[in-house]
Formats: structure tokens, C-alpha cells, sequence
């Protein structure tokens, strides 16, 4: 028998193109107008999977799912919609979506999810679902919709909820705490500490005592006792960031409280019980660092239970619109100007650059354009030397193969006078100077290289 399939959009040409697409592939496909319609249905028919459209009058993709999860329906549901967001896709996530896909749809990835659904919900047994509560809160706005940023949200959705060590990894820059704070924002713990500790920026001397407190007269200078950093936790999640910077003497004791949940403060002999969650963070590779006997395995196994890995910002470039956008209008009203974005130029310069400070590089670079700017729109010129200079040499190398060798020069040319220019404030008797050559003569290869008209 073929398995049955439910399409629930309130869009009738969506529903139709569906229905055709998995007719085609064997499936057997039932249709719903809206939320109300599809919950009807998802009861009466039993589907081996059901496909979702998030935004519907009423009854949202959403709430739906809410309501199918609180009655202890199995349904694998997949959500679609054109309108990603960072909140809904780990709500969806955490409320039990098998999958979120993001139109336009892509026929190949649509199927390959079906396939994988049908196959679960053949497998399932029924078992009451815990959708965990819903929080509109956010913790840190998190942006992006590209396919990499998507399966970071998925995960999050999955995992806020349980009591699972995290471990993110990823560059310098690319939002790790953010991606901690998320978890938190969105798990049972929400109402409780989220405690941070970057282990890099504390001495290891010091490192022990902050993690794990200390009692009166442990050390010179003890005059009272003091807890800890998972003390202060307690209930609540504590992020240890940089993890990869601890010591090995910390490393062993940081397992003890991960493998016993307990620990005492530095010069005391009480055992004090923690309930606490763990993430910790870091941008080195920690498998490395085991072979080269920095870092302890078991403790990295330890951690390791749900690996997330936060992209660097070169490898999603089609988020920098997106994030660009959101950091302008922040500044804008941080700084009481009406800034509505980059020109065409300054955004493609911004979409070449390579980023190596993330999203980081990529927020003070809009910070110090939106401060420095007096226009509307951001320009080239707002942008640091740094970017400008980058993109000139990209474009230098990538057409070198089809160039002349006096087409090469030129290009050289123009790229020394440029930066001399630059750095002298496009001062020209100055960058003459640096060039060591008459003023007259810079100006004239300045118009022969199209510097200037």
C-alpha cells in the first residue's frame, strides 16, 4: 500500500504542485486548506508524514504542531515557508518538527526528507511527545537563513530541552555565545542563571578558584569565603568558553564534575552537589590538541555529547545582507542617524572580503561606518582601507590571466598610487613624496590610470 502523504497550505497552487511532485514518486497525497483542516485530517487519516506551510490563517504551521505534539500524535511533520526566521526554527525544532524547509523548495532535498520521515514514522512507537514550554524570549538575536545557519538552529531546537553537554566549535568571531545563550533562552533552565567564564582571559592560577570557589583562608588574601562560577549556576547552565585553554589539572577536575556532578572549593572539604548544564566553546581543534597531549580525551568525549559548528562568515556570504541590515539599523539608532544601508559598490566589496574576524569584524566594521557616515547611504569610502584594499587585489589577481603584461603594470601601478594616496589622506603633494616623484608627474599618471578624469 503507498504510503499517504498530507499537504496542508492555504496556498491552492503550492498544495497542487506538491500533490504532483509526490504523486509522481509514488506516494499517495491528501490535501488541507489551512491548520484547522490539517489537524482534522492528521487525526482522521493517521499520514506517514505530513508537509506543513508555517504561515496560514488562524492556525499557524506552529501552533498546529503545538497541538498535534500536546495530543501525543507521532506524525512526523516537515514545516515549510518563505519566511525563515532564526526563533522559528528552533521553536519548530524543539516542539518536535521532523524538518524545516525554506522555499523555495528544492525537489531533491523535499523528497529526500519524505523518504526519511515515512522510514521513522514506520519505526515510531507511540509515546506521549513533551513539546517543553515555549519562550518568546530571545536570548541574542542570532541571523542568517543560509542552509549552514539552518541546520545550527535545527540542532538547537533539538537539543534546548534536554540536559546533553554541548560543545560549539568555530572560529574566533562567528557567535558562539550566542549560539550558548540560545540554548539556555530556550530550555526548561530559561528562568535561571546563565553564567559565562572565558578560560582564556584568567590566569590558570586564578582559573580554579572562579570555577570552583573558594573557603576563607584557602590562600593569602582569602579574608571570606567565595563561591564559584557553578555554584552560581546552579539550575541554570554555565558556558565555559575557550575551553581548549584550560590546563590539564583543571581538565581532570572539570571531568569529575561532569562524570560525579560534585566538587569542593578550593581549601574546604565540603562536597557540594551541582545541577547544572554544560557548554563550553572553543575555536581550537581539540582533536589536535589530544594528539599533541593538551588536551584530555576523556574529557573531550566528555563534552562532545552534541558537537555544533558555528560556520565562518566566508563560507555563508549570502547572510551578510541580512546581518548587515540588522547591525545598520542598531547603530542607526544607537547613534540617532537615519542610515538605510550600504550602496551597491560598498555591499559587493562586503561580499568579496574574507572576514577572518567573523561576524565580529563584520559588526565593527558597520558600527564604525554608521558612526563616521554623514549620508543616507553607507559608501565605499565608509569602509576601512582594510576592505577596499582587499577587494583592489582580489580583482588584480583574478584578472591577471587574462590581461597583458602592460595591462599587468598598469594595474600595479594603480594599486601602489592608490594606497599611497590612502594612506595620505589623498593628500597628493604628500603621496608624491612617498613615491618619490614630482607632484606634477603623479598627477598625470593618476589620469592616465583612470584615477582620476
Amino acid at each position: 500500500m503507498e504510503d499517504l502523504i498530507l499537504v496542508v497550505d492555504d496556498e491552492e497552487s503550492v498544495r497542487q504542485t506538491l500533490k504532483d511532485i509526490l504523486t509522481d514518486h509514488g506516494y499517495r497525497v491528501e490535501t488541507a486548506r489551512d491548520g484547522r483542516e490539517g489537524l482534522e485530517k492528521i487525526t482522521m487519516l493517521d499520514p506517514a508524514a505530513v508537509i506543513m506551510d508555517i504561515r496560514m490563517p488562524e492556525i499557524d504551521g506552529i501552533k498546529a504542531l503545538e497541538l498535534v505534539r500536546v495530543k501525543g500524535q507521532d506524525t512526523p511533520i516537515i514545516l515549510i515557508t518563505a519566511y525563515g526566521s532564526t526563533q522559528s526554527t528552533i521553536e519548530a525544532m524543539k516542539m518536535g518538527a521532523f524538518d524545516y524547509l525554506l522555499k523555495p523548495l528544492q525537489i531533491n532535498d523535499l523528497l529526500e526528507t519524505v523518504k526519511k520521515a515515512v522510514e521513522i514514522k514506520k519505526l515510531m512507537r507511540k509515546a506521549p511527545a513533551d513539546p517543553g514550554k515555549v519562550t518568546d524570549e530571545p536570548s541574542e538575536i542570532m541571523i542568517g537563513l543560509s542552509p549552514a545557519m539552518q541546520k545550527v538552529y535545527k540542532i538547537i531546537g533539538r537539543v534546548a530541552n534536554s540536559n546533553a553537554t554541548v560543545l560549539i566549535r568555530g572560529e574566533s568571531g562567528t557567535g558562539k555565545e550566542l549560539v550558548a545563550r540560545a540554548i539556555h533562552f530556550n530550555s526548561v533552565r530559561r528562568d535561571k542563571p546563565f553564567v559565562k567564564i572565558n578560560c582564556a582571559s584568567i590566569p590558570d592560577s586564578l582559573l580554579e578558584s572562579e570555577l570552583f570557589g573558594y573557603e576563607k583562608g584557602a590562600f593569602t588574601g582569602a579574608v571570606t569565603s567565595k563561591p564559584g562560577k557553578f555554584e552560581l549556576a546552579q539550575h541554570g547552565t554555565i558556558f565555559l568558553d575557550e575551553i581548549g585553554e584550560m590546563s590539564l589539572n583543571l581538565q581532570a577536575k572539570l571531568l569529575r564534575v561532569i562524570q560525579e556532578r560534585e566538587f569542593e572549593r578550593l581549601g574546604g572539604t565540603e562536597t557540594i552537589k551541582v545541577d547544572v548544564r554544560i557548554i563550553a566553546a572553543t575555536n581550537k581543534d581539540l582533536e589536535k590538541c589530544i594528539a599533541e597531549g593538551t588536551f584530555r580525551e576523556d574529557l573531550f568525549y566528555r563534552l562532545n555529547v552534541v558537537d555544533i559548528y558555528l560556520p565562518p562568515l566566508r563560507e555563508r556570504r549570502e547572510d551578510i545582507p541580512l546581518l548587515v541590515e540588522h547591525m545598520i539599523k542598531q547603530y542607526s539608532s544607537e547613534y540617532r542617524k537615519q542610515i538605510s544601508g550600504f550602496t551597491e559598490q560598498a555591499m559587493k566589496l562586503l561580499l568579496e572580503y574574507e572576514w577572518p574576524g567573523n561576524v565580529r569584524e563584520l559588526k565593527n566594521v558597520c558600527e564604525r561606518a554608521v558612526l563616521m557616515s554623514n549620508g543616507p547611504l553607507l559608501t565605499v569610502e565608509d569602509l576601512p582601507h582594510s576592505i577596499r584594499k582587499s577587494s583592489r587585489r582580489l580583482h588584480w589577481l583574478k584578472g591577471l590571466s587574462g590581461d597583458s603584461f602592460k595591462e599587468m603594470v598598469a594595474e600595479v601601478e594603480r594599486e601602489i598610487i592608490l594606497q599611497a594616496l590612502e594612506e595620505h589622506n589623498w593628500n597628493r603633494s604628500a603621496a608624491a613624496q612617498a613615491l618619490k616623484m614630482n607632484r606634477s608627474s603623479l598627477y598625470l599618471k593618476m589620469k592616465e590610470l583612470g584615477i582620476i578624469d
